[in-house]
This record gives C-alpha cells, structure tokens and sequence, in this order.
C-alpha cells in the first residue's frame, strides 16, 4: 500500500480541498491526521481519500480538525494594551483612518476586539476591518458574531454592557461593530495578498507552517504593508529574520515596515 502513502494523500488532498499541505509541519499533521483517521475508521490513506469525496460532513469535521481554529477576545490582554497605548497612536500619526487586516481571523473574536477597541478610542477606519480565513465554517460563525458565556469570559464588563446584546446561546456583537468588519474567505498560502495596510494581525497562524513557508509568509505580509506599517504576531511567534525583510520590532511581537 506504499503506492498510497503520505506523498500521494497529499496531492490528492490539494486537488480536492485547495489546501497544500507540505506547508504545514509534517509531525505535526501526520499525528492530527492519524487520529482523524482512526475515528473515522479509515484503514489507509487511499480508504480516505475515498471517504472524503463520498461524505461532505465528513470532509467539513476534518477541515475543521486540521485548520485549528483557536480563538479569543482580546487574547494576550497586555499586547492588546502596547497596540492601544502605542501601536495605533504611532500609526494616526501618518493618518488619519486605518486600513487593516486580521489574517486567520478565525471565529471572529480578534477582528471583532479591534472594533471595539477602535470604537472605544474614536479612531477611525479608512474601510472595514479585512478578515479572513481558510474556513468557510468559522468564517459563518463569525459573520453571526454569536458567543457563548465562556468565549465571553476575557471580555471587560464595560465592553460587554456597550457592545453586545443578549442572544438565547450566549451574547451577539452589535450591528454597528459588526459593520466594522468584513469577513472573506482567503487562503494563505495559495491567494494573493491585498496591499497598502496600515496594520496587519496574523497571531499563532505560522506556528503550524515549516520555516520555509513561514519566512515566505512574512516577506508577503511585509509587501502588503505601506512603509511604516505595522505587523502584529503572536504570543509565541517571533521574525528572525526582520531585518533582512524590511522589518523593525518596535515593541515585543509589534514590527514596523521600513
């Protein structure tokens, strides 16, 4: 069954799902696939391959087991605090409206943190915050902007009271906040990237990538930038090699366009 192996799943599973997974770390996504596997009782790789085209659902739940959407509002509170006290005040120096991105948004809770925080400060957006993700799914949940009480837990009560209205699961975004922001499907590794932000967050998204394609990520995010943008990642992230792409950390996990 060697004919079948981890090669041919892998372009098998491009043609069918546009998802290339030789970007990704190979231990890692053996061992999440595997499992997958297991539950679905699949014997081999061709078994399925087969299984996938055949079962729609099937295919959604796996999607969902490997593009690992985690997500929170106003994760790592303290780096929300550096991009509201310093970040974004640096960047309305050079303007007056933002123009961003939340890549690998995810649920939403990150696109939906920085309306708010935006709203909450007066600042202005040249249009709505650009959010994407792989993920059809999570990109429809976002859309509703619908949370449970625990994903509601990081959330200041005050920004809670203004922000959001009872719903029967939990809390709903406001509709002014959720016109702030613009939900699209995007694919990193495969689309291209749009130009000219002022601010880019894409945190704990390349941590599941190889270093190759993280180094290539980085140098696409830093040409989407205008000069003197800035680039938000992660809270275990870090750009070795900023400076030979253009980039300057200006605060812990914070990178500024030349």
């Amino acid at each position: 069954m060697e004919a079948y192996g981890w090669e041919w799943f892998i372009e098998r599973f491009e043609k069918l799902s546009k998802i290339d997974l030789t970007a990704y770390k190979r231990p890692q996504m053996e061992r999440r696939i595997n499992s997958f596997m297991r539950t679905a009782n699949a014997a081999n790789y061709k078994d399925f391959i087969d299984l996938l085209n055949k079962d729609q659902q099937l295919y959604k739940k796996f999607l969902e087991h490997i593009t690992i959407n985690v997500s929170e509002f106003f994760r790592n509170i303290n780096h929300w605090q550096i991009m509201e006290k310093e970040i974004v005040p640096l960047l309305l120096k050079e303007k007056k409206s933002l123009k961003i991105w939340s890549a690998g948004c995810s649920t939403g809770e990150e696109p939906y943190s920085l309306a708010m925080m935006l709203r909450e400060n007066g600042w202005s957006l040249a249009e709505p915050i650009y959010a994407t993700d792989i993920d059809k799914d999570v990109l429809s949940k976002a859309s509703l902007g619908v949370y449970s009480d625990k994903a509601m837990e990081g959330v200041p009560s005050n920004i809670k009271n203004k922000y959001f209205k009872s719903h029967p699961e939990g809390f709903e975004v406001n509709d002014d906040i959720k016109k702030m922001v613009k939900f699209q499907q995007h694919n990193l590794l495969r689309d291209n990237f749009p130009k000219n932000y002022d601010l880019i967050l894409c945190r704990n998204v390349v941590i599941y990538f190889t270093e190759e394609t993280k180094e290539d990520l980085y140098k696409r995010f830093t040409e989407a930038l205008r000069p003197k943008g800035i680039l938000f990642i992660g809270s275990t992230e870090q750009i070795f090699q900023a400076r030979e792409i253009g980039l300057n950390s200006v605060a812990t996990f914070f990178y500024q366009k030349d």
